[in-house]
């Protein structure tokens, strides 16, 4: 039951910028600490000859498969893996062609770390995104990138937000620059959007001809 007089004495509409800023304050950061392995994991995206595999649970699974679906659209080949069900048989769909990116703000989430091993017999390339390059799921990478925050957006520092929102501005910058690297263009994406108001568009622009 909401508390009235709680209610009452938070100013929402500073609230909400509260947040916000602190998001974009984290984004910030992260911007600043980007190395060489930033780059070197989109090469390896760009080169991968299979599939582009993310894995993960919980908030780190729900951002990993947006950005399978990122990735996908933009011309990458891409699917998300739950963790999880990968050491029920989802692990089957891996091959040492592929690039396995792992989500974990930790780097200690037990799910994903059981993936490892397998991963590791099938000579699939492994790229982590965590919080921590010390953690056993950095170590274990062939290039981790550390995608650390301060802190949490919520009063608490709980509820996984600003790592949240980091990871998934990296993960859209290292789609949209391995993109760049294959060449992928407008009639591309035409050909993976050719639905809704994004292919409407394309055929007005000509980039799409309807038969």
């Amino acid at each position: 039951m909401v508390d009235q007089q709680s209610l009452a004495s938070v100013d929402v509409m500073q609230y909400l910028h509260q947040i916000i800023d602190s998001e974009l304050e984290a984004v910030g950061q992260v911007a600043e600490h980007i190395d060489h392995s930033f780059a070197e994991a989109a090469r390896l995206i760009a080169q991968c000859q299979g599939k582009v595999i993310f894995t993960g649970v919980g908030k780190s699974g729900h951002i990993g498969e947006k950005l399978a679906a990122t990735f996908a659209s933009v011309g990458i080949s891409s699917f998300f893996m739950h963790a999880t069900e990968a050491v029920h048989g989802d692990l089957g769909m891996v091959t040492e062609r592929d690039v396995v990116i792992a989500i974990s703000n930790s780097g200690e989430t037990a799910e994903t770390l059981r993936v490892l091993p397998v991963l590791k017999v099938k000579r699939a390339t492994l790229i982590a995104i965590t919080g921590n390059n010390d953690s056993t799921l950095a170590q274990a990478a062939d290039v981790a990138l550390q995608v650390h925050v301060q802190r949490e957006a919520d009063d608490f520092n709980l509820a996984p937000t600003n790592s949240t929102t980091a990871v998934l501005v990296v993960g859209d910058a290292l789609g949209l620059t391995a993109s760049k690297l294959i060449g992928f263009d407008d009639y591309g994406f035409g050909l993976n959007h050719p639905g809704g108001a994004l292919g409407k568009r394309l055929v007005e622009q000509g980039v799409l001809k309807e038969n």
